[in-house]
Protein backbone atom coordinates (compact mmCIF):
# COMPACT_ATOMS: atom_id res chain seq x y z
CA UNK A 1 0.00 0.00 0.00
CA UNK A 2 1.29 3.42 -0.98
CA UNK A 3 1.20 6.61 1.04
CA UNK A 4 -0.51 9.96 0.73
CA UNK A 5 1.53 13.14 0.53
CA UNK A 6 0.77 13.74 4.23
CA UNK A 7 2.03 10.29 5.22
CA UNK A 8 5.22 10.77 3.21
CA UNK A 9 5.98 14.11 4.84
CA UNK A 10 5.39 12.75 8.33
CA UNK A 11 7.43 9.61 7.58
CA UNK A 12 10.42 11.68 6.51
CA UNK A 13 10.12 13.93 9.57
CA UNK A 14 9.90 10.87 11.83
CA UNK A 15 12.91 9.20 10.22
CA UNK A 16 10.83 6.29 8.91
CA UNK A 17 10.29 4.65 5.55
CA UNK A 18 6.56 4.28 6.08
CA UNK A 19 3.89 5.44 8.52
CA UNK A 20 0.35 4.16 8.85
CA UNK A 21 -2.85 6.07 9.53
CA UNK A 22 -3.44 6.18 13.29
CA UNK A 23 0.22 5.63 14.17
CA UNK A 24 1.77 7.90 16.79
CA UNK A 25 4.97 9.53 15.54
CA UNK A 26 7.48 12.03 16.87
CA UNK A 27 8.49 14.36 14.05
CA UNK A 28 11.31 16.79 13.56
CA UNK A 29 9.90 20.26 13.00
CA UNK A 30 11.08 22.18 9.95
CA UNK A 31 9.62 25.50 11.03
CA UNK A 32 7.42 26.92 13.76
CA UNK A 33 5.71 30.23 14.36
CA UNK A 34 3.72 32.13 16.93
CA UNK A 35 2.08 35.53 17.17
CA UNK A 36 1.50 38.25 19.73
CA UNK A 37 -1.45 36.38 21.30
CA UNK A 38 -0.08 32.84 21.39
CA UNK A 39 3.67 33.41 21.80
CA UNK A 40 3.50 34.96 25.31
CA UNK A 41 1.95 31.77 26.72
CA UNK A 42 4.60 29.65 25.02
CA UNK A 43 7.35 31.98 26.22
CA UNK A 44 6.29 31.66 29.86
CA UNK A 45 6.28 27.87 29.62
CA UNK A 46 9.56 27.76 27.70
CA UNK A 47 11.36 29.90 30.24
CA UNK A 48 10.58 27.32 32.94
CA UNK A 49 12.74 24.79 31.08
CA UNK A 50 15.99 26.74 31.35
CA UNK A 51 17.22 25.75 27.88
CA UNK A 52 18.10 27.48 24.62
CA UNK A 53 15.89 27.32 21.52
CA UNK A 54 16.56 24.37 19.23
CA UNK A 55 17.33 26.51 16.17
CA UNK A 56 17.30 30.30 15.96
CA UNK A 57 16.58 30.17 12.20
CA UNK A 58 13.54 27.88 12.32
CA UNK A 59 11.32 30.03 14.51
CA UNK A 60 9.22 33.00 13.44
CA UNK A 61 7.58 35.47 15.79
CA UNK A 62 4.97 37.60 14.07
CA UNK A 63 3.07 40.26 16.08
CA UNK A 64 0.07 40.60 13.78
CA UNK A 65 -3.15 40.24 15.79
CA UNK A 66 -3.41 43.32 18.03
CA UNK A 67 -0.86 45.46 16.21
CA UNK A 68 -0.32 48.32 15.87
CA UNK A 69 -0.81 47.96 19.63
CA UNK A 70 -4.48 48.59 20.34
CA UNK A 71 -4.16 49.06 24.11
CA UNK A 72 -1.81 48.60 27.06
CA UNK A 73 -2.38 44.84 27.29
CA UNK A 74 -1.56 44.43 23.62
CA UNK A 75 1.58 46.54 24.05
CA UNK A 76 2.72 44.37 26.97
CA UNK A 77 2.15 41.19 24.92
CA UNK A 78 4.22 42.54 22.06
CA UNK A 79 6.94 43.73 24.40
CA UNK A 80 7.26 40.23 25.85
CA UNK A 81 7.60 38.72 22.37
CA UNK A 82 10.10 41.37 21.29
CA UNK A 83 12.30 40.83 24.36
CA UNK A 84 12.20 37.06 23.93
CA UNK A 85 13.31 37.41 20.30
CA UNK A 86 16.25 39.60 21.36
CA UNK A 87 17.23 37.36 24.28
CA UNK A 88 17.45 34.23 22.11
CA UNK A 89 18.56 36.01 18.92
CA UNK A 90 15.57 34.73 16.92
CA UNK A 91 16.37 35.50 13.29
CA UNK A 92 12.81 35.79 12.01
CA UNK A 93 11.21 38.25 14.38
CA UNK A 94 9.14 40.70 12.32
CA UNK A 95 8.76 44.14 13.84
CA UNK A 96 5.90 46.43 12.91
CA UNK A 97 6.73 48.09 9.62
CA UNK A 98 8.24 44.82 8.36
CA UNK A 99 5.48 42.63 9.67
CA UNK A 100 2.22 41.49 8.14
CA UNK A 101 -0.46 38.87 8.61
CA UNK A 102 1.60 35.80 9.48
CA UNK A 103 0.07 33.38 6.97
CA UNK A 104 0.55 35.82 4.12
CA UNK A 105 3.99 36.87 5.31
CA UNK A 106 5.80 33.55 5.79
CA UNK A 107 5.24 32.11 2.28
CA UNK A 108 6.15 35.51 0.85
CA UNK A 109 9.40 35.39 2.83
CA UNK A 110 10.25 31.84 1.73
CA UNK A 111 9.90 30.46 5.25
CA UNK A 112 7.20 27.89 4.46
CA UNK A 113 8.23 25.29 1.89
CA UNK A 114 7.09 22.08 0.20
CA UNK A 115 7.52 18.79 2.02
CA UNK A 116 8.00 20.37 5.43
CA UNK A 117 6.40 19.85 8.82
CA UNK A 118 5.35 23.33 9.91
CA UNK A 119 3.58 24.05 13.18
CA UNK A 120 2.12 27.31 14.34
CA UNK A 121 0.42 28.49 17.49
CA UNK A 122 -2.46 29.61 15.29
CA UNK A 123 -5.12 27.42 13.75
CA UNK A 124 -4.74 28.86 10.24
CA UNK A 125 -1.19 27.57 9.94
CA UNK A 126 -2.82 25.05 7.60
CA UNK A 127 -2.49 27.79 4.93
CA UNK A 128 1.00 26.52 4.02
CA UNK A 129 -0.49 23.27 2.77
CA UNK A 130 -0.95 25.17 -0.50
CA UNK A 131 2.81 24.71 -0.94
CA UNK A 132 2.65 20.96 -0.40
CA UNK A 133 3.64 21.12 3.28
CA UNK A 134 2.11 19.38 6.28
CA UNK A 135 1.20 22.53 8.18
CA UNK A 136 -1.02 22.60 11.24
CA UNK A 137 -1.90 24.57 14.33
CA UNK A 138 -0.80 23.53 17.82
CA UNK A 139 -1.27 24.81 21.34
CA UNK A 140 1.15 27.22 22.98
CA UNK A 141 2.54 24.57 25.35
CA UNK A 142 3.27 22.28 22.38
CA UNK A 143 5.03 25.25 20.82
CA UNK A 144 7.19 25.73 23.93
CA UNK A 145 8.22 22.06 23.74
CA UNK A 146 9.01 22.41 20.03
CA UNK A 147 11.18 25.48 20.69
CA UNK A 148 13.15 23.44 23.21
CA UNK A 149 13.45 20.13 21.35
CA UNK A 150 12.66 20.78 17.69
CA UNK A 151 10.09 17.98 17.86
CA UNK A 152 6.34 17.50 17.94
CA UNK A 153 4.14 14.40 18.05
CA UNK A 154 1.21 13.51 15.82
CA UNK A 155 -1.28 10.75 15.31
CA UNK A 156 -0.97 10.19 11.56
CA UNK A 157 -4.26 11.46 10.09
CA UNK A 158 -6.25 9.84 7.32
CA UNK A 159 -6.96 11.79 4.12
CA UNK A 160 -10.01 12.81 2.11
CA UNK A 161 -9.25 13.54 -1.53
CA UNK A 162 -11.21 16.36 -3.20
CA UNK A 163 -11.07 16.27 -6.99
CA UNK A 164 -12.11 19.52 -8.71
CA UNK A 165 -12.99 19.69 -12.39
CA UNK A 166 -14.97 21.84 -14.82
CA UNK A 167 -14.83 25.46 -15.93
CA UNK A 168 -15.71 28.06 -13.33
CA UNK A 169 -18.11 30.91 -13.95
CA UNK A 170 -17.04 34.53 -14.06
CA UNK A 171 -16.61 36.05 -10.58
CA UNK A 172 -16.31 32.62 -8.95
CA UNK A 173 -13.12 32.34 -6.89
CA UNK A 174 -11.27 29.78 -4.83
CA UNK A 175 -13.02 31.24 -1.77
CA UNK A 176 -16.27 30.05 -3.32
CA UNK A 177 -14.73 26.60 -3.88
CA UNK A 178 -13.79 26.12 -0.24
CA UNK A 179 -17.04 27.59 1.10
CA UNK A 180 -18.92 25.21 -1.20
CA UNK A 181 -16.92 22.24 0.12
CA UNK A 182 -17.41 23.23 3.76
CA UNK A 183 -21.12 23.63 3.08
CA UNK A 184 -21.13 20.15 1.56
CA UNK A 185 -19.25 18.27 4.33
CA UNK A 186 -19.89 20.48 7.38
CA UNK A 187 -17.58 22.11 9.91
CA UNK A 188 -16.60 18.70 11.29
CA UNK A 189 -16.64 16.87 7.97
CA UNK A 190 -12.87 16.45 7.92
CA UNK A 191 -12.24 16.26 11.66
CA UNK A 192 -8.56 15.40 12.28
CA UNK A 193 -8.17 14.44 8.65
CA UNK A 194 -6.13 15.86 5.79
CA UNK A 195 -8.02 17.56 2.98
CA UNK A 196 -6.04 16.89 -0.21
CA UNK A 197 -7.20 19.18 -3.03
CA UNK A 198 -6.46 17.96 -6.55
CA UNK A 199 -7.76 18.01 -10.11
CA UNK A 200 -7.58 20.26 -13.18
CA UNK A 201 -9.64 23.04 -11.58
CA UNK A 202 -7.08 23.22 -8.75
CA UNK A 203 -4.11 23.08 -11.11
CA UNK A 204 -5.34 26.16 -12.96
CA UNK A 205 -5.47 28.23 -9.76
CA UNK A 206 -2.74 30.72 -8.95
CA UNK A 207 -0.77 30.39 -5.71
CA UNK A 208 -2.73 33.24 -4.14
CA UNK A 209 -5.94 31.34 -4.84
CA UNK A 210 -4.51 28.09 -3.51
CA UNK A 211 -3.54 29.69 -0.20
CA UNK A 212 -7.19 30.65 0.29
CA UNK A 213 -8.33 27.04 -0.09
CA UNK A 214 -5.74 25.58 2.30
CA UNK A 215 -6.33 28.40 4.78
CA UNK A 216 -9.88 27.26 5.51
CA UNK A 217 -9.15 23.54 6.04
CA UNK A 218 -9.52 24.13 9.77
CA UNK A 219 -13.06 25.43 9.18
CA UNK A 220 -13.95 21.86 8.17
CA UNK A 221 -12.18 20.49 11.26
CA UNK A 222 -9.18 19.29 9.24
CA UNK A 223 -5.69 18.77 10.59
CA UNK A 224 -4.18 19.99 7.32
CA UNK A 225 -5.23 21.10 3.84
CA UNK A 226 -2.69 20.07 1.21
CA UNK A 227 -2.40 20.88 -2.48
CA UNK A 228 0.21 18.71 -4.24
CA UNK A 229 3.14 20.79 -5.55
CA UNK A 230 3.41 21.44 -9.28
CA UNK A 231 5.32 23.81 -11.56
CA UNK A 232 3.43 26.82 -10.20
CA UNK A 233 4.45 25.86 -6.67
CA UNK A 234 8.09 25.44 -7.60
CA UNK A 235 8.12 28.72 -9.52
CA UNK A 236 6.68 30.47 -6.45
CA UNK A 237 9.31 29.13 -4.04
CA UNK A 238 12.28 29.18 -6.44
CA UNK A 239 13.52 32.66 -5.60
CA UNK A 240 12.08 32.78 -2.09
CA UNK A 241 13.21 29.58 -0.36
CA UNK A 242 15.45 30.19 2.64
CA UNK A 243 16.49 26.51 2.91
CA UNK A 244 16.44 23.26 0.91
CA UNK A 245 13.15 21.39 0.59
CA UNK A 246 11.73 18.11 -0.72
CA UNK A 247 8.71 17.68 -2.98
CA UNK A 248 6.27 14.85 -2.27
CA UNK A 249 3.15 13.64 -4.07
CA UNK A 250 0.66 10.92 -3.21
CA UNK A 251 1.05 7.41 -4.59
CA UNK A 252 -1.58 6.09 -6.99
CA UNK A 253 -2.52 3.39 -4.48
CA UNK A 254 -2.49 5.76 -1.51
CA UNK A 255 -5.25 5.08 1.06
CA UNK A 256 -8.09 7.63 1.18
CA UNK A 257 -11.06 7.72 3.50
CA UNK A 258 -13.13 9.09 0.65
CA UNK A 259 -12.82 10.74 -2.77
CA UNK A 260 -15.22 13.63 -3.34
CA UNK A 261 -15.63 15.12 -6.81
CA UNK A 262 -16.49 18.81 -7.23
CA UNK A 263 -17.78 20.21 -10.54
CA UNK A 264 -16.80 23.88 -10.21
CA UNK A 265 -19.02 24.86 -13.14
CA UNK A 266 -21.98 24.38 -10.78
CA UNK A 267 -20.64 26.80 -8.16
CA UNK A 268 -21.97 30.36 -7.97
CA UNK A 269 -20.53 33.21 -5.87
CA UNK A 270 -21.23 31.99 -2.34
CA UNK A 271 -21.84 33.56 1.06
CA UNK A 272 -21.53 31.76 4.40
CA UNK A 273 -24.30 33.11 6.62
CA UNK A 274 -24.17 33.40 10.41
CA UNK A 275 -23.08 31.70 12.46
CA UNK A 276 -21.15 28.88 10.74
CA UNK A 277 -18.84 28.70 7.70
CA UNK A 278 -20.96 25.75 6.53
CA UNK A 279 -24.19 27.79 6.38
CA UNK A 280 -23.71 28.65 2.72
CA UNK A 281 -26.08 30.14 0.16
CA UNK A 282 -25.62 31.74 -3.27
CA UNK A 283 -25.06 35.49 -3.00
CA UNK A 284 -27.89 36.06 -5.48
CA UNK A 285 -30.34 34.58 -2.94
CA UNK A 286 -29.35 37.01 -0.17
CA UNK A 287 -29.76 40.40 -1.85
CA UNK A 288 -32.37 41.53 0.67
CA UNK A 289 -29.82 41.59 3.53
CA UNK A 290 -28.50 45.09 4.22
CA UNK A 291 -25.05 45.54 5.74
CA UNK A 292 -23.06 48.05 7.79
CA UNK A 293 -19.45 47.04 7.09
CA UNK A 294 -17.23 45.26 4.59
CA UNK A 295 -13.81 43.85 5.44
CA UNK A 296 -11.46 42.90 2.60
CA UNK A 297 -8.22 41.27 3.76
CA UNK A 298 -7.10 38.69 6.38
CA UNK A 299 -4.92 35.59 6.03
CA UNK A 300 -7.64 34.17 3.78
CA UNK A 301 -7.96 36.95 1.21
CA UNK A 302 -5.36 39.65 1.85
CA UNK A 303 -3.04 38.94 -1.06
CA UNK A 304 -2.41 41.10 -4.11
CA UNK A 305 -4.80 39.17 -6.38
CA UNK A 306 -7.56 39.63 -3.79
CA UNK A 307 -7.01 43.39 -3.79
CA UNK A 308 -6.92 43.48 -7.58
CA UNK A 309 -10.28 41.71 -7.72
CA UNK A 310 -11.83 44.09 -5.21
CA UNK A 311 -10.42 47.09 -7.09
CA UNK A 312 -11.86 45.76 -10.35
CA UNK A 313 -15.32 45.92 -8.80
CA UNK A 314 -14.82 49.24 -6.99
CA UNK A 315 -13.14 51.20 -9.79
CA UNK A 316 -15.15 54.30 -10.65
CA UNK A 317 -17.73 53.58 -7.95
CA UNK A 318 -18.42 54.68 -4.39
CA UNK A 319 -18.98 52.69 -1.23
CA UNK A 320 -22.62 52.98 -0.14
CA UNK A 321 -23.03 55.94 2.24
CA UNK A 322 -24.31 53.68 5.03
CA UNK A 323 -21.38 51.24 4.74
CA UNK A 324 -17.80 51.25 6.00
CA UNK A 325 -15.38 49.38 3.71
CA UNK A 326 -12.05 48.45 5.30
CA UNK A 327 -9.10 47.22 3.22
CA UNK A 328 -6.32 45.20 4.92
CA UNK A 329 -3.34 44.34 2.66
CA UNK A 330 -1.78 41.11 3.95
CA UNK A 331 1.77 42.43 4.22
CA UNK A 332 3.71 45.62 3.59
CA UNK A 333 4.94 44.12 0.32
CA UNK A 334 1.33 43.60 -0.76
CA UNK A 335 0.57 47.16 0.40
CA UNK A 336 3.47 48.51 -1.64
CA UNK A 337 2.49 46.54 -4.73
CA UNK A 338 -1.10 47.72 -4.43
CA UNK A 339 0.20 51.27 -4.26
CA UNK A 340 2.39 50.81 -7.34
CA UNK A 341 -0.49 49.32 -9.32
CA UNK A 342 -2.82 52.18 -8.40
CA UNK A 343 -5.16 49.97 -6.39
CA UNK A 344 -4.93 52.16 -3.31
CA UNK A 345 -6.03 55.16 -5.39
CA UNK A 346 -9.08 53.21 -6.53
CA UNK A 347 -9.93 52.33 -2.93
CA UNK A 348 -9.47 55.90 -1.74
CA UNK A 349 -11.61 57.28 -4.55
CA UNK A 350 -14.30 54.78 -3.59
CA UNK A 351 -14.20 56.05 0.03
CA UNK A 352 -12.64 52.90 1.48
CA UNK A 353 -10.51 52.93 4.63
CA UNK A 354 -7.02 51.56 3.94
CA UNK A 355 -5.60 49.90 7.05
CA UNK A 356 -2.13 48.59 7.93
CA UNK A 357 -1.42 44.86 7.55
CA UNK A 358 -3.02 43.36 10.66
CA UNK A 359 -5.55 40.71 11.62
CA UNK A 360 -7.62 43.54 13.10
CA UNK A 361 -11.37 42.88 13.04
CA UNK A 362 -11.15 39.23 11.91
CA UNK A 363 -11.02 38.10 15.54
CA UNK A 364 -12.90 41.06 16.94
CA UNK A 365 -9.58 42.66 17.81
CA UNK A 366 -9.55 46.24 16.58
CA UNK A 367 -10.01 48.48 13.52
CA UNK A 368 -13.50 47.35 12.65
CA UNK A 369 -15.19 45.74 15.65
CA UNK A 370 -18.97 45.46 15.19
CA UNK A 371 -21.65 46.90 17.44
CA UNK A 372 -24.88 45.18 18.47
CA UNK A 373 -27.11 44.42 15.50
CA UNK A 374 -24.52 45.35 12.87
CA UNK A 375 -23.81 43.14 9.88
CA UNK A 376 -20.55 42.71 7.98
CA UNK A 377 -19.56 41.00 4.76
CA UNK A 378 -15.98 39.84 5.25
CA UNK A 379 -13.35 37.96 3.27
CA UNK A 380 -12.19 36.42 6.54
CA UNK A 381 -12.57 32.76 7.56
CA UNK A 382 -14.90 32.59 10.57
CA UNK A 383 -18.34 33.91 11.32
CA UNK A 384 -19.05 32.42 14.74
CA UNK A 385 -21.28 34.42 17.05
CA UNK A 386 -19.33 37.39 18.39
CA UNK A 387 -16.32 36.66 16.20
CA UNK A 388 -16.03 40.24 14.93
CA UNK A 389 -17.43 42.06 17.91
CA UNK A 390 -20.76 42.14 19.73
CA UNK A 391 -22.49 38.77 20.21
CA UNK A 392 -25.55 40.22 18.50
CA UNK A 393 -23.64 41.24 15.37
CA UNK A 394 -23.50 39.11 12.21
CA UNK A 395 -20.67 38.18 9.85
CA UNK A 396 -21.21 36.91 6.30
CA UNK A 397 -18.16 35.28 4.70
CA UNK A 398 -17.52 35.88 1.01
CA UNK A 399 -14.94 36.41 -1.71
CA UNK A 400 -13.38 39.82 -2.44
CA UNK A 401 -15.68 40.11 -5.46
CA UNK A 402 -18.86 39.62 -3.43
CA UNK A 403 -17.52 41.81 -0.62
CA UNK A 404 -16.68 44.71 -2.95
CA UNK A 405 -20.01 44.50 -4.77
CA UNK A 406 -21.81 44.47 -1.42
CA UNK A 407 -19.90 47.56 -0.32
CA UNK A 408 -21.21 49.45 -3.35
CA UNK A 409 -24.86 48.42 -3.03
CA UNK A 410 -25.09 48.49 0.76
CA UNK A 411 -26.43 44.94 0.84
CA UNK A 412 -25.22 41.49 -0.03
CA UNK A 413 -24.71 41.51 -3.78
CA UNK A 414 -23.73 39.21 -6.61
CA UNK A 415 -20.75 40.77 -8.45
CA UNK A 416 -22.72 40.71 -11.72
CA UNK A 417 -25.05 43.36 -10.29
CA UNK A 418 -22.18 45.85 -10.10
CA UNK A 419 -19.63 44.72 -12.69
CA UNK A 420 -21.72 42.81 -15.22
CA UNK A 421 -21.45 39.30 -16.60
Amino acid sequence: MGMTIAQKILAKAAGKDHVNVGELVVCRVDFCLANDITAPIAIKEFEKLGVDVFDKERIALVPDHFTPNKDIKAAEQCKLVREFARKYNIKYYFEQGKCGIEHVLLPEEGLALPGEVIIGADSHTCTYGALGAFATGVGSTDMAYAWATGEVWFRVPSTIKFYYYGKRKKWVTSKDYILYVIGKIGVDGALYKVMEHTGPAIEELSMDERFTISNMAIEAGAKAGIIPPDEKTLEYVKFRAKRPYTVFTSDEDAPYDDVIEIDVSKIDPIVACPHLPSNVKPAKDLTDITIDQVVIGSCTNGRIEDLRLAAKILKGKKVHPYVRCLIFPGTWNVYKQAKEEGLLDIFLEANCVICPPTCGPCLGGHMGVLASGERAVATTNRNFRGRMGHPDSEVYLASPAVAAASAVLGRIADPEEVAGK
